[in-house]
């Protein structure tokens, strides 16, 4: 008899060899269940394993698809290359167009917030000033979604530099910040992994078992004025954060 553990080997090798390439659609559970002799328990059982380990996501307009899993290398010099203002790219695209991928960084949401503790401490701010806080997908187009992005910016900034607007900043935050008089000058960023909540992995078309590398990143311009509180997720099996050329 046919387990889990059988079906979702099977399944995992001939996505390995090839037969289902990165895209590509697992057959339907009846399709399974026929082919194999099994229960529907058992074919749900086998996929769910799958996608734990990474290998396919599953939605109900697609069926069960298999993920890719390719690298997408994101360097700390991505920043310098977008500083002046007037480009047409942001870091995101500006990386990945360096690896001949399309991507894009699509916007979610703005909306006005209050600081937090720990966000107001961050900025400089105190706890209930005004802030504007951005959520971005970074991702590969079409919809290859690799990096769910949180920023947040003292409302007046963001004001200044039209950080507050529902359209898409053409060459990215940095530059509409430097035109607004605001040059980033440094930034610290922090790195750790976990395991992602569930809006997370449904977002970032992972299971459960994917860990996520988490990202915070504090942006001051020259003076030491905060300018951006930045906190990004991403599976850690697709990105790669590349710290180059720093000094020893």
């Amino acid at each position: 008899m046919t387990s889990s553990g059988d079906l979702s080997a099977k399944l995992r090798q001939r996505i390995h060899a090839g037969e289902f390439a990165v895209g590509a659609k697992l057959p339907t559970n009846a399709e399974l269940m026929a082919a194999h002799g099994v229960s529907k328990g058992t074919v749900t059982k086998a996929i769910a394993a799958l996608a734990d380990e990474g290998l396919v996501y599953s939605s109900k307009r697609a069926g069960t698809v298999v993920r890719t899993r390719a690298a997408v290398q994101i360097p700390l010099s991505r920043y310098g290359s977008v500083l002046t203002p007037g480009g047409t790219q942001g870091p995101w695209e500006t990386a990945t167009a360096a690896q001949g991928l399309d991507g894009d960084m699509q916007l979610v949401s703005v909306e006005r917030a209050e600081a937090d503790v720990e966000t107001a401490t961050l900025l400089n701010l105190d706890e209930g000033d005004e802030l504007v806080h951005r959520v971005r997908h970074a991702l590969i187009r079409p919809a290859d979604v690799v990096q769910l992005q949180h920023a947040w910016y003292p409302a007046a900034l963001a004001e200044t530099a039209g950080l507050d607007s529902t359209g898409k900043i053409i060459g990215g935050v940095y530059g509409a910040l430097a035109a607004a008089g605001h040059r980033p000058a440094s930034a610290t960023e922090t790195v750790g992994v976990r395991m992602p909540t569930e809006s997370e992995s449904a977002q970032l078309r992972i299971g459960g078992r994917v860990a996520v590398i988490t990202l915070e990143r504090l942006t001051l311009d020259a003076t030491g004025q905060p300018l951006e509180v930045l906190r990004a997720v991403a599976p850690a099996d697709r990105l790669q954060l590349t710290y180059d050329n720093l000094p020893l």
